[in-house]
């Protein structure tokens, strides 16, 4: 073989060489666009200057053992301190017709015995937050059960049970701030007798699928004088709405400053404002 066939078939070896490795290399990768973060929700970018703004509330202002504190702007107020046009008597066996039997004074209300149950005209419908401030009486009177007993109810919901319980022992499931004979408080948060403490309650509806599958039980939490005393206690209740009720259990418990605030849990973005213009 002469001395150029043979540099021509290296020459075709190498080239055919070269031609198959760049056949095994991959494709270059186009550019991917860039990936957007987003939200929960997938609807808002991070940063969105788009996105509404919270709405601008006022908030509640602080209670003390002389005054109850302002309530918050949006709140439902359902007792101001004045009168109980916005609640009714339970009928029974002793009352004939829905006028309140509870008296009213010094910006309180206070349970009068045998007279029943008290309840708001109106129900709030959806997710929620209660604010309700009570006092068990100075004199001490009674012992466990029988010491400024009353109870609060929500519907849907067991009786978170209001009771003097500083310094006064009784069944966990029974005291101040249990849901009653369902789940004792996580601590006990109570003041001393006759002294005003509070009530914060959130409550998280029963939520469905479009199938009217249940995906989400009904919640309620707790806050004790300030105090997380229940989290998020699920029950089976499909109740969508409430009203709520104070017990006559015959002991003058007293009553002020109560208010709700209906929550938007959902979409609270559909409640906010524009964003300002551009300048």
């Amino acid at each position: 073989m002469h001395c150029h066939s043979v540099l021509a078939v290296a020459a075709s070896l190498v080239a055919g060489s070269i031609l198959s490795l760049a056949a095994d290399e991959p494709a270059a990768k186009s550019a991917e666009p860039k990936k957007e973060n987003f939200t929960p929700g997938g609807k808002w970018k991070h940063g969105d200057m788009s996105r509404p703004r919270p709405r601008v509330i006022t908030p509640p202002g602080m209670s003390t053992q002389a005054a109850p504190g302002q309530p918050p702007s949006d709140a439902i107020v359902l007792f101001d301190g004045k009168d109980l046009s916005k609640w009714k008597q339970a009928v029974n066996r002793e009352v004939s017709d829905d006028a309140p039997r509870w008296k009213v004074e010094d910006g309180y209300f206070e349970v009068v015995p045998k007279t029943g149950f008290l309840r708001t005209r109106e129900k709030i419908a959806g997710d929620s937050q209660w604010h309700i401030e009570w006092a068990t009486p100075s004199e001490v009177k009674g012992s466990s059960q029988g010491r400024g007993n009353s109870g609060v109810f929500l519907s849907g919901f067991p009786e978170l049970q209001v009771l003097d319980s500083f310094d006064n022992d009784t069944y966990p499931d029974g005291q101040a701030a249990a849901f009653y004979h369902n789940y004792p408080p996580m601590v006990n948060a109570s003041r001393k007798p006759g002294e005003w403490q509070t009530y914060d309650i959130i409550i998280e509806r029963q939520k469905k699928d479009d199938s009217g599958k249940v995906i989400k039980k009904a919640r309620i939490s707790v806050l004790h004088n300030g105090t997380v005393v229940q989290w998020g206690r699920e029950f089976d209740s499909g109740t969508q709405e409430s009203d709520l009720a104070l017990q006559d259990h015959g002991n003058p418990v007293r009553y002020r400053n109560i208010w709700v605030r209906p929550l938007n849990l959902t979409d609270p973005d559909s409640e906010g404002t524009p964003p300002p213009e551009k300048k």
